[in-house]
């Protein structure tokens, strides 16, 4: 939640024209709602797709304040956030509802990126592999694994965003396996393939050791995305 239109549209453009030089990286850019109008303007004649933050289930209805799948393609987004971890903790939204969401979002043709990760309290209990187990399993449960050819997942251990605690390349690689692992489970082929990325405080300091892990495919950023040098220099590592 940042950003005027005048902000917005300068960073759109900013990050268009420094893209220009990593063609090989997929970059998505997920504005607030109020700003997709701007991204749609800014960015339909570049490489970089657009995608929402949220979704609401169904097409329309007296849901007063809720945004539908339907209404983010109108937008031309291609994607959308699902299950972010800021959603699960300050809006209570459970492991169901986000199933529920994803759900949602293929059946609009958005490609969703699924959110999964534990808290502190999880982590020093122990229960880093429950939590995400349940969270990703729920969602095998209701779509299947086949989805995951082209849906995203992301990993953010909630720990590690905003506290000043960073998790170091091996451990984000460790909790990547894992999440392999579980999609192999189902479908070694899927897990082959499945893009995961990490989403615990990526910067331009730590991006290139962090895509360096074999199960660590790209970011989810956050700050550093709101600074378009910033941002850049992470795309110029995951080249």
């Amino acid at each position: 939640m940042h950003g005027s239109r005048v902000e917005a549209k300068a960073l759109f453009n900013a990050i268009k024209e420094g893209a220009r030089a990593y063609p090989s990286v997929s970059i998505i850019v997920f504005p607030s709602f109020v700003h997709l109008q701007s991204a749609e303007n800014e960015l339909v004649d570049s490489l970089i797709t657009w995608g929402g933050q949220n979704l609401y289930l169904g097409e329309s209805g007296a849901f007063t304040g809720e945004v539908s799948g339907l209404m983010l393609v109108d937008y031309g987004c291609q994607y959308v956030l699902v299950g972010h971890s800021e959603r699960r903790l300050l809006f209570r939204e459970d492991a169901i509802l986000v199933a529920e969401k994803f759900k949602a979002a293929l059946q609009f043709g958005l490609l969703p990126v699924l959110c999964v990760g534990e808290t502190r309290q999880q982590r020093e209990q122990d229960q880093t592999q429950a939590v995400i187990a349940e969270q990703l399993k729920t969602v095998l449960q209701m779509v299947g694994i086949d989805v995951f050819r082209q849906a995203i997942i992301a990993y953010e251990p909630v720990w590690a965003i905003g506290t000043g605690i960073t998790a170091t390349p091996v451990q984000a690689q460790a909790v990547h396996e894992f999440i392999r692992s579980l999609l192999a489970e189902y479908s070694g082929d899927v897990a082959d393939v499945a893009r995961i990325l990490y989403g615990g405080s990526v910067k331009a300091d730590n991006a290139a050791e962090l895509f360096c892990m074999p199960d660590i495919d790209g970011g989810l950023v956050g700050n550093a995305s709101l600074d378009a040098k910033s941002f850049l220099a992470i795309c110029q590592a995951a080249t």
